[in-house]
């Protein structure tokens, strides 16, 4: 099954439900069907963008996720399926039990491979990893340490190859282009979240009492280095000022739909995800130790 990414952005749009069909209605003479169960992710980012109750209700049913931006094309809100699993209710409860050094071992492995990621990149775009693979190795249980904040000094600056570039949500420039990779990458782990039967708002780190999917940001991060290699390649043909427009979100979206490594095998980002999300209910279950965790080569 293809699992797709659908950004409206660009202009007017009608959305409706037709034979398990999602209808993209352009205008009078112009439209598209995706079948429901195709649909990964919707992004929503132009003010005049219309649909049905029968398109949300639609597209959570197959296991997909609504997302709505803001005036400044910026996710602000996210529609996921409440119901995915059949052992959903037991999942929940083994979620909520699990020890604090089990969610510190588990956080420990999140936060490695991403460091490990970070450095693969650094590798494929600047042709050295500036001792990112070497701290990977020296992250301790819940990162008591604080491995990832050193590793993110070195990452940012490096990889593009700015001095004074830092990481700042609220930041001008690339970190806008940030912003929105991140967000479709978390409504995508999210997604697979759900179809574990694992609840998105108990996390193993993140704790936000105004955020209810801090678990979606735990498992999110070794993937984060997959929407900034795909932001920097984009830097590189870009502007420092250049607007998050249609080109930068269809390259973005691009590289999200390509293929990474995990237990030696070529997988889609949405199968990463749901790996990744199915052992960790694994891990709550007892049948494993560690996360299936992916490797950005």
């Amino acid at each position: 099954m293809t699992d797709r990414i659908i950004d409206l952005a660009d202009k007017p749009v009608r959305l409706s439900v037709r034979l398990e069909q999602l209808v993209i209605e352009y205008g009078e003479d112009e439209s598209a069907t995706v079948p429901l169960e195709e649909v990964g992710v919707v992004v929503v980012s132009h003010p005049q963008v219309s649909f049905t109750h029968a398109v949300l209700a639609g597209i959570a049913a197959q296991g997909g996720t609504f997302v709505v931006c803001n005036e400044k094309h910026m996710p602000v809100g996210m529609i996921l399926p409440l119901e995915s699993h059949h052992l959903q209710s037991e999942r929940f409860a083994r979620q909520a039990a699990a020890s604090l050094p089990t969610r510190k071992r588990l956080w420990q492995q999140l936060i490695s491979a991403k460091v490990k990621n970070q450095g693969h990149v650094l590798q494929q775009i600047r042709g050295d990893d500036h001792g990112l693979l070497a701290l990977a190795r020296m992250v301790k249980s819940g990162d008591r340490e604080n491995v990832e904040s050193r590793a993110a000094r070195i990452y940012w600056r490096a990889l593009f190859e700015d001095p004074g570039f830092r990481r700042d949500p609220d930041g001008e420039g690339f970190n806008g282009h940030l912003n929105y990779g991140y967000a479709v990458l978390r409504a995508i782990v999210a997604r697979a979240i759900c179809a574990a039967g694992l609840h998105p708002a108990l996390g193993l780190h993140h704790h936000n009492r105004y955020d209810t999917f801090t678990l979606a940001s735990d498992l999110m991060e070794p993937l984060r280095p997959l929407v900034d290699r795909a932001i920097v390649r984009y830097a590189g043909s870009a502007a420092p000022d250049a607007p998050f427009d249609r080109t930068a979100k269809t390259h973005l979206l691009t590289a999200l739909t390509g293929r990474l490594t995990i237990g030696d095998e070529e997988r889609t980002l949405f199968d990463v995800a749901t790996t990744m999300a199915s052992s960790l209910a694994q891990v709550h279950g007892g049948q494993r130790k560690e996360l299936l965790l992916p490797e950005i080569v």
